[in-house]
């Protein structure tokens, strides 16, 4: 048994590496995470298997402790038992999906494993998912490149592990070297803000007097995206004031609310002109626990945001359409893949922040959205508040 330690360690550290690298935050550090498959079926028992992904995901998302203390202004302990529990359902998945079996059985087994991460159930904590990588190795495939990833990561678990790394490897390069980022239509801005937890929450209508300032600040006939959350609650009054603000004007304003009532409150995309305003998005899946809190509805408790799992993947702004991918949406892969099968003409990725600071989950939460964006070669507007 002492032989293998030597090479687990090696498993364990290596994943730790591919993980805390490949999810630095970085897009074109992405596919540093696509070695985790070979390292995974390197191991030699189910319980390596769940060590080796434990490693992974826990140095992938590092930040999240962190993250969970500024949230709830408390002590690292909550974090550091919230960053655990997340980590169970990555390493159970991959656990299970390990076997001592042919290499050709193992392979589907992990094409299994990855499918399972990407969607609901599983996938409601399906972060720091290799695939993910697809962009910043096939930007502009599409669909095509999304399954050559796949079948890249699953030949990774089989004995041409080096011939698929080094394909995918080059790949990488000439990648890296030809890099464009995604732009944004003309037209198109994305206001990044920098209000820390206040956004959203200030009292009266000096607040939203600025961002209206704020907004006719821009070109006439522009589209402004503000941050999840910058409206605030989202009510008759505030619907009133901001279609009054932008009379005479031809801006378009799209911005981050909560729409609240008594069953509970959605996180919403609200688009307003000065002929109308109208909630255009609910958000599919908020921060579970933080936001997401399901268990509220069987003890009669309002609180928590409602999920729309499914829902509105696409929507209009004018005649444009829209994939909105509000904060938590951009770390997990289901909700960005519903959106392309209704092929949009952009990518709207907003966020509010304030809580990551120290961490670099809203800059993993931009890489992600940027490799997406560049595989479906889609425009990218993003707005973040920090």
């Amino acid at each position: 048994m002492h032989r293998d330690r030597p090479h687990l360690l090696l498993l364990l550290g290596g994943a730790a590496l591919c993980g805390w690298i490949g999810w630095s935050g970085e897009v074109l550090l992405l596919p540093v995470a696509a070695v985790f498959s070979a390292l995974w079926s390197g191991a030699q028992t189910r319980w390596q298997a769940a060590l080796i992904s434990a490693c992974y995901f826990l140095a992938a998302s590092r930040g999240l402790p962190q993250g969970v203390a500024n949230f709830y202004a408390s002590e690292l302990f909550p974090g550091l038992l919230l960053w655990v529990t997340a980590s169970s359902v990555f390493v159970c998945v991959h656990a299970l999906s390990w076997a001592n079996t042919t290499a050709l059985r193992l392979s589907l087994r992990y094409f299994v494993a990855c499918a399972m991460m990407a969607v609901p159930l599983a996938g409601i904590l399906g972060w720091a998912h290799p695939v993910t990588a697809a962009g910043a190795i096939f930007p502009g495939w599409g669909w095509t490149g999304l399954m050559a990833m796949l079948i890249g990561l699953a030949l990774m678990v089989t004995r041409c592990r080096f011939i698929a790394g080094t394909v995918l490897c080059g790949l990488w390069i000439w990648s890296a070297i030809h890099w464009t980022p995604p732009i944004a239509p003309a037209g198109w801005q994305g206001v990044d803000l920098h209000l820390g937890a206040s956004l959203g929450r200030e009292e009266g209508m000096q607040w939203q007097q600025q961002l209206v300032s704020l907004a006719k600040g821009h070109a006439p006939g522009a589209v402004i995206v503000f941050p999840e959350s910058a409206l605030g609650f989202w009510t008759p009054t505030s619907s009133r004031f901001w279609q009054k603000s932008l009379e005479h004007t031809d801006i378009t304003i799209i911005a981050g609310a909560a729409a609240i009532d008594e069953g509970g409150y959605d996180n919403v995309l609200v688009r307003i002109t000065a002929a109308g305003a109208d909630i255009i998005y609910r958000e599919r899946m908020p921060v579970p626990g933080a936001m997401w809190q399901p268990w509220s509805r069987l003890i009669d408790d309002g609180a928590g945001a409602r999920a729309y799992v499914f829902a509105n993947p696409a929507v209009l702004s004018g005649s444009i359409r829209v994939a909105p991918l509000i904060c938590y949406e951009q770390l997990i892969v289901w909700p960005v893949l519903q959106s392309m099968l209704h092929d949009p003409d952009i990518i709207i990725a907003v966020g509010n922040g304030w809580w990551t600071t120290g961490t670099s989950i809203v800059a993993i939460q931009r890489a992600a959205t940027q490799a997406w964006a560049r595989l479906f070669d889609k425009p990218l507007v993003m707005s973040f508040n920090t």
